[in-house]
């Protein structure tokens, strides 16, 4: 058989020897998918922002057994969040990190190993939804002479609660970008007195609950059992 018979039959296996276009071909789309592999991983080896997502039982002095977990590999949490959750008797736990994936896969392996944890996940900023609250104390006379306060006020769609005539008080829910956006805006105006942020909250965009599937897979075993 020709190379033209095994071309035309679709035999491109690189056994060919007399014109070598298919090993070319073979060759070339393996190193495709050799350097793609390379640029994921080098993603997930990155150090990004992770979301880990903690639920355990309320018990005292767990909180410091968590963060502990951080600490000891020098690991600096962003914000912490902590909160009843949605399953009765178990509370959730929302912390954000800056680490790689091998971290974070290391910390959610040590806080599971805890007795009175049920469940940690981490998450990156696509598989979430999330949501954060800001206060700011602005300058009354700062905003009276500059208009751009006001403005800037409602382009990030923050809200005005208090006024007297020292300062007023500005509220912002969303994201941690467009919070971050609204403070550099009218820190640059120079009418910023305080500033503050309440930890991130977030829920998965998975259609079940995580931890509702873990104890119903927990529950299955000990009936089985």
């Amino acid at each position: 058989m020709t190379s033209t018979d095994q071309q035309k039959g679709g035999a491109l296996c690189g056994v060919c020897t007399e014109c070598g276009k298919c090993d070319r071909l073979l060759n070339g789309r393996s190193n495709e998918d050799a350097i793609k592999k390379e640029e994921k991983m080098e993603q997930d080896n990155s150090v990004r922002l992770y979301t880990f997502i903690i639920y355990s039982e309320n018990v005292p002095g767990l909180l410091s057994q968590i963060t502990a977990a951080f600490t000891r590999r020098q690991v600096n949490i962003e914000s912490l969040n902590v909160c009843a959750s949605s399953t009765p008797g178990a509370h959730k736990y929302t912390i954000t990190a800056n680490c790689d994936r091998t971290m974070a896969l290391m910390l959610t392996k040590q806080i599971e190993k805890r007795i009175d944890v049920l469940q940690a996940n981490f998450f990156t900023d696509d598989e979430i939804f999330i949501n954060e609250t800001c206060l700011l104390k602005i300058s009354t006379p700062v905003m009276l002479e500059n208009k751009n306060v006001c403005r800037m006020v409602r382009l990030h769609n923050a809200h005005i609660v208090e006024v007297n005539s020292k300062y007023a008080t500005v509220e912002k829910t969303g994201i941690t970008s467009d919070i971050l956006s609204l403070y550099n805006s009218l820190k640059s105006i120079g009418c910023v007195l305080q500033f503050v942020r309440s930890g991130r909250i977030c829920i998965t965009k998975d259609f079940t609950e995580h931890l509702d599937e873990y104890l119903a897979d927990r529950e299955k075993k000990r009936n089985g059992k």
